[in-house]
C-alpha cells in the first residue's frame, strides 16, 4: 500500500513539474500613465501572472511636478496617493498590496510616517522599513510595493 501511494505521489509531482516547466509566463513592463513620466529610464510597473510590481514613489505632486510640502506626514500621503493612482491604472487597489518596502530618509520620522501609513493599509501587507540618506529628489520617503492581482 505504501508503495502505491509513494508512486501516486511520485507521479504527481512529476506531473506538476512538468506542467510549470512548460508554462511560459509572460512579463509586460508597463510605461507610466502620468504624462510627466512617460520617458523616465524604468518601468512603472512591471506585471506578471499574477503579481504587479510597482516602482517606488516619493512624495512627488505629478501634476505640479514638485514635491509636497508639509513634512514627512504630507510627503507619505502623496507616496501613497501616487501608489493608489497607479494600482488603479491597472484596476487594483491598496487591498491587493501584498509586501510594502519603505525607505526613511530619517528613522526618526518613523512614527510620524506609521501614523499615515496605517489609515491606508488596513489589510497590513508585510512590511520592511530602514533608513537611507539621500533619497531621490530630495524625499524625505519612498515606498515601493508588490500586488497582488
Amino acid at each position: 500500500m505504501m508503495k502505491l501511494i509513494f508512486s501516486i505521489l511520485s507521479l504527481f509531482v512529476l506531473m506538476s513539474f512538468h506542467s510549470c516547466e512548460n508554462s511560459e509566463s509572460e512579463i509586460i513592463f508597463h510605461k507610466s500613465h502620468e504624462p510627466s513620466r512617460v520617458n523616465v529610464p524604468y518601468s512603472d510597473a512591471v506585471e506578471t501572472d499574477d503579481l504587479l510590481f510597482l516602482t517606488g514613489q516619493i512624495g512627488k505632486d505629478h501634476t505640479a511636478g514638485h514635491l509636497v510640502e508639509g513634512g514627512i506626514k504630507a510627503e507619505t500621503k502623496q507616496v501613497i496617493e501616487n501608489i493608489k493612482a497607479v494600482l488603479e491604472h491597472h484596476n487594483l487597489s491598496l487591498d491587493n498590496v501584498v509586501k510594502c518596502t519603505v525607505i526613511l530618509k530619517n528613522i526618526e520620522d518613523f512614527k510620524d510616517f506609521n501614523s499615515v501609513y496605517t489609515t491606508y493599509f488596513i489589510k497590513k501587507p508585510a512590511r520592511t522599513t530602514f533608513a537611507a540618506a539621500g533619497l531621490a529628489g530630495g524625499a524625505s520617503i519612498e515606498i515601493d510595493v508588490i500586488a497582488a492581482k
